[in-house]
C-alpha cells in the first residue's frame, strides 16, 4: 500500500494526509500517537493509561477521546489505521510513514556497509531530536519513554555523521562539516572532539585547532569534566601531520575542588589519587601522566568524588602519610603509587588506603617491559582504575552492612543493596529492591540506585519470576530511564537502559545504549561485558569474545564473572569452536554465583561437543537449582536464532531435558 499519511517524528511533531498538513488537537494526542507508531506490538489500555493521564476522573474516556481523534488524522477509507480492542491497541503502519521507524528499521538491518546514498538519506530524515519540543507535565512514564527514544536516535544520527565523514577523505570541507554537526549532538563526547581535531590537523588548520581545543577545555571543566586528554590528542593530532614547528599543549592545572562536599553529604565516597614516584626525568613524566589518566577515569566512572589533579600535585612532596591526605583533602581513600625501574622492565605498584585509620584496603604490582612502556598509561591505567572502583566498591557495601538498617542515609543503603544484589538469590533480589527504593527515595538524584533498582527487576525478569518477565520487563526499563533522567552521564545508566531495552527486544537500541556506557567510561567492565551479553546471541560473536575478554581483564574478581565466562561460551558455539566453548562454559559453572541457566548452558554445550560425563554432571546441579528445568526455560530466557535452536534442542534430547 502506498503511503497517503506521513508522521514526522524527528524534528518537531508533524502529520501530513497526501502532502497537507494536518494539525493534532493536543500534545497528549501528538504524544500518543508517537508512541503507538513506534510500538513494536499492541499495547494495552492500561499502560496507555498509566502512559499519559496522571489519574484523571476517567482515563479511558480520556484516551478513547484521543483515539477518535488520531483516527481521523491517519484512517482512509478502505484502510483502518488505528487497530483497538477492549484491551489493545496499535497503530497499522502499512499506509504511514514514519521517519522514525524508517531510521530505526535501517538500523536494525545493519549500517555495516552503507552507501552514501542510503547515509545521506538517514542523515536527511534527522531535522531535529525525537519529538523536539514535546514535554508533558506530570507524565513521568512518558518522559522516561521521551529520553531513552532521544538518546538512542542521538546516537544513531552520529554515527551516521560518523561514517558520512569517513567517507569523505577527498572532500575535507565535507568531511569537517559532519564532524562539526555531530559535536552539535555530542557536546562533552571526548571522541567527537578529538575527531574533529584530528581533521583539522590533517586540513592545516592550526590556528582553528587550537582555538577548539582551548573552548572545549573550558567548556569541559565547566562541567567538571578532565580535558588533559583532548590536549593530548590535539599535540598528537599535529605532530601525525609533521607540524614540526607545533609544540604540545600544555595541559592546563585543575582548579583545586573541596572534597567535603562528597565526605559530608554522604552521597559518594571521595578519594585523591596523590602523584606517583618516580626518579626525575622521563620516568617521573611517565608517572605523572599514569596518576592524570587514573585520576580522568574514576571521575568519567561518575561513582566516586575524585579529588582533582591540581589539588593532589600541590602536595607532591609535602604529603606521604594517607591519614594526612584524608586529613588535608578531607577524603576517605587515598591511592598512592611508584613508577621504578628493575633491570629491562618498569614496575607499577599502587595502594588503596582508607583515610580513617591508614588501613591498606587493595595493593598490587604490575610489570612491563620497557620496550612496551607506552601500555603503562593505557592497559595498566584501566586495570588500576576497574581495581580502585571495584575495591571502593566492595568496602562501602561491607560497612553499610554492619550498620542499623534505620541509619542509612543514600549512599549507605545503595550499597546495602549491592550486598544483597550480588548474592544472586531470590530473597537477597527482594532485599536488595527494598534498599535501593529507600535510597532514591532519600536522593531522588541518586543514577546508581536507580540502576541497581533496574537491575533488581532484570534478574525477576530473566531468572527469579520468569512467568512476570513482561512485567518486570518494563519496571526494569522505567528505573533505567529515571537512572538516566537523574545523570544522562553515568555510564551505568546507559548500562541499565541497554540490559531492559534488551529484555523488550529492541536489540540495535540495546547495543546503542551500551555502547554509549563504555564510550562515557572505557574502564567500564558491567558495560562492556553486558554489550558482549547481547551480541553473543543476536549479533557479533567475535565481538562479544573481544567484549568479555576486556570485561574479565577490567574485573578479574567480578561478582559477574560467572556471567562473563558463560557468554563467551554462548559466542564460541555460535562460532562453532564447540571444543573451546565447553572448557569456557565448564569454567563459568564452576565460578561462585552460577544459576540454572548457566549450568543449564553448560550442559548443552558440553553435550553438542560430545563430552557426556561432563554435560549429565552439570545437568545434575541444574535439576537441583530447577528440578523442572526444560529446553524452552533455557530458550524463554536468552534470544537463540533458529539454526542454534535446533542445535540446543538437540543436546536437550541427550541430556532429557527436550
Amino acid at each position: 500500500m502506498t503511503a497517503s499519511v506521513s508522521v514526522r517524528l524527528l524534528g518537531p511533531f508533524g502529520v501530513a494526509r497526501d502532502g497537507v498538513a494536518q494539525a493534532p488537537p493536543s500534545r497528549k494526542v501528538r504524544a500518543l500517537l508517537a508512541y503507538l507508531v513506534m510500538a513494536p506490538r499492541p499495547v494495552p489500555r492500561s499502560a496507555l493509561c498509566e502512559l499519559l493521564w496522571d489519574v484523571p476522573d476517567d482515563p479511558r474516556g480520556e484516551l478513547r477521546w484521543s483515539l477518535s481523534k488520531i483516527r481521523k488524522l491517519i484512517d482512509e477509507p478502505v484502510h483502518a489505521g488505528v487497530r483497538a480492542d477492549k484491551e489493545f491497541v496499535s497503530i497499522d503502519r502499512a499506509g504511514i510513514s514514519v521517519d522514525a521507524c524508517e531510521v530505526a528499521n535501517t538500523y536494525e538491518a545493519g549500517l555495516a556497509q552503507p552507501g552514501p546514498d542510503v547515509l545521506q538519506r538517514l542523515a536527511g530524515r534527522f531535522a531535529g531530536d525525537f519529538l523536539e519540543g514535546l514535554t508533558l507535565d506530570r507524565s513521568p512514564v512518558f518522559e522516561t519513554w521521551l529520553v531513552s527514544q532521544r538518546h538512542a536516535f542521538r546516537a544513531w544520527h552520529a554515527e551516521v555523521l560518523v561514517r558520512l565523514a569517513a567517507q569523505s577523505p577527498g572532500d575535507p570541507e565535507r568531511r569537517l562539516k559532519y564532524l562539526r554537526q555531530r559535536l552539535d549532538l555530542q557536546r562533552f563526547d571526548e571522541a567527537a572532539h578529538i575527531d574533529l581535531l584530528a581533521a583539522l590537523a590533517h586540513c592545516g588548520r592550526i590556528e582553528e585547532g587550537e582555538a577548539h581545543v582551548a573552548a572545549a577545555g573550558r567548556l569541559f571543566e565547566s562541567e567538571g569534566l578532565p580535558r588533559a586528554p583532548l590536549d593530548r590528542a590535539w599535540a598528537r593530532a599535529k605532530r601525525a601531520v609533521s607540524w614540526a614547528c607545533a609544540t604540545a599543549i600544555t595541559a592546563a592545572v585543575e582548579p583545586a575542588t573541596d572534597a567535603r562536599i562528597g565526605a559530608s553529604g554522604g552521597r559518594r565516597a571521595s578519594i585523591a589519587v596523590m602523584p606517583f614516584l618516580a626518579p626525575p626525568g622521563r620516568d617521573r613524566n611517565m608517572a605523572d601522566g599514569l596518576s592524570h589518566d587514573i585520576i580522568s577515569g574514576l571521575a568519567r566512572l561518575h561513582n566516586l568524588f575524585v579529588i582533582a589533579r591540581g589539588s593532589t600535585f600541590a602536595l607532591r612532596d609535602q604529603i606521604a602519610n594517607p591519614q594526612e591526605v584524608g586529613r588535608v583533602l578531607n577524603v576517605d581513600y587515598a591511592a598512592t603509587g611508584s613508577v621504578l625501574r628493575d633491570g629491562n622492565r618498569l614496575v607499577v605498584t599502587v595502594d588503596l588506603c582508607a583515610t580513617d585509620n591508614g588501613r591498606v584496603v587493595w595493593a598490587d604490582a604490575y610489570e612491563t617491559p620497557i620496550a612496551d612502556a607506552f601500555a603503562i598509561p593505557g592497559d595498566i591505567a584501566a586495570r588500576i582504575i576497574s581495581s580502585l572502583d571495584a575495591e571502593i566498591e566492595a568496602t562501602e557495601r561491607n560497612r553499610a552492612v554492619l550498620k542499623p538498617p534505620n541509619s542509612l542515609d543514600a549512599w549507605e543503603a545503595h550499597h546495602r543493596g549491592l550486598w544483597h544484589m550480588y548474592r544472586f538469590t531470590g530473597p537477597d533480589n527482594e532485599q536488595a529492591q527494598r534498599y535501593f527504593k529507600r535510597a532514591v527515595t532519600l536522593d531522588p538524584t541518586f543514577s546508581r540506585a536507580y540502576a541497581g533498582l533496574s537491575f533488581t527487576h532484570w534478574q525477576n525478569a530473566f531468572l527469579f519470576k520468569s512467568a512476570e518477565r513482561q512485567a518486570e520487563a518494563d519496571r526494569a526499563f522505567d528505573a533505567a530511564g529515571r537512572s538516566l533522567l537523574a545523570d544522562h552521564r553515568d555510564p551505568a545508566a546507559h548500562w541499565a537502559m541497554g540490559r531492559a531495552l534488551w529484555l523488550r527486544g529492541e536489540d540495535a537500541a540495546s547495543v546503542s545504549a551500551l555502547n554509549e556506557a563504555v564510550a562515557l567510561s572505557p574502564n567500564f567492565a558491567m558495560g562492556h561485558y553486558t554489550l558482549g551479553f547481547v551480541q553473543a546471541q543476536t549479533g557479533d560473536p567475535q565481538a562479544a569474545v573481544e567484549a568479555t575478554d576486556v570485561a574479565r581483564q577490567l574485573s578479574p574478581f567480578d561478582p559477574m564473572l560467572y556471567a562473563m565466562c558463560a557468554t563467551r561460551a554462548f559466542a564460541l558455539f555460535r562460532m562453532e569452536r564447540c571444543e573451546e566453548a565447553a572448557e569456557w562454559a565448564l569454567k563459568a559453572a564452576e565460578k561462585p554465583n552460577a544459576h540454572a541457566h548457566v549450568h543449564a548452558l553448560a550442559a548443552l554445550i558440553l553435550a553438542a561437543a560430545g563430552r557426556s560425563e561432563d554435560s549429565f554432571r552439570a545437568a545434575g546441579v541444574m535439576r537441583k537449582l530447577r528440578p523442572n528445568y526444560s529446553i524452552d526455560d533455557f530458550l524463554s530466557a536468552f534470544r537463540v536464532l533458529s539454526d542454534q535452536e535446533r542445535k540446543y534442542r538437540a543436546a536437550a534430547r541427550q541430556i532429557g531435558i527436550g
